[in-house]
Order: C-alpha cells, then sequence, then structure tokens
C-alpha cells in the first residue's frame, strides 16, 4: 500500500503531524494509524484466506491472471514493446537514440515579414 512513500515522504509526514497535532498528540496518533493499518491488513488477510477455504484449489487457478496483470500494470510502453514485439531485443531503441543524437542540419532562414502598415500580398486565385 505504501511501497512508493520513501523516507523524505515520511519526514515531511511527521513534520506536518508535529505541526498540525502538535509534539503531545503525535505518538498516540501515530499509534491510532498504526492500529488501524494492521486491523485493515488483518481483515485483507482473513478475507483471503476465507475465499482459499470456500474456492478451494481453483483460488490458485484466479491468481494466476490476476498476477500476471500486476505484473503489466508495472511495466512501461518501452519494457511492453520490447517484450512483446520484439521478443526482449532493444537494439531498436537503441539505434534510434544514436540517431536522434546526431547533429542536424540547420533549418532555411526565416522568411522575411512585409513592414508594419504595408498590405499583405493576396492572391485571388487561391481563395
Amino acid at each position: 500500500m505504501f511501497a512508493n512513500v520513501g523516507w523524505g515522504e515520511m519526514l515531511v509526514l511527521v513534520v506536518l503531524g508535529l505541526v498540525i497535532l502538535g509534539p503531545e498528540r503525535l505518538p498516540g496518533a501515530i499509534r491510532w494509524t498504526g492500529g488501524a493499518l494492521r486491523q485493515a491488513r488483518d481483515y485483507v488477510t482473513n478475507a483471503t484466506d476465507q475465499l482459499r477455504d470456500e474456492i478451494g484449489p481453483e483460488f490458485e487457478d484466479l491468481r494466476a491472471p490476476l498476477s500476471e496483470l500486476q505484473k503489466l500494470r508495472g511495466m512501461t510502453p518501452r519494457a511492453a514493446l520490447t517484450r512483446h514485439l520484439l521478443d526482449g531485443d532493444d537494439s531498436l531503441f537503441s539505434a534510434v537514440g544514436a540517431l536522434a543524437a546526431e547533429p542536424r542540419p540547420m533549418p532555411p532562414a526565416p522568411v522575411a515579414l512585409p513592414e508594419p502598415g504595408v498590405p499583405a500580398p493576396f492572391d485571388t486565385d487561391a481563395t
């Protein structure tokens, strides 16, 4: 649940807790939050165990597609292309990266704009 929360974010939360709750109530709030998370985790574990008991061996058949979805969930577009379309060969991306790093020719010089107050040329055949 909190896999993406690093030490920096935790420090910000503690500082915010100190500012909002104060040093007297912060330890109790942390204890309460920890207990609530532990209780929620226990509920989920008990529900999973109950489903496993009721469904039986078919429970693992249900978990296999879910675990495959979990693997795909964290995959970047580049990794998905490499894995499924290119069979793991990412040399195409390194070749494209090398082409992008090559110097490019200068674009042509910009066209001069007419002076202010002079009407722009008008082509009656083009409209």
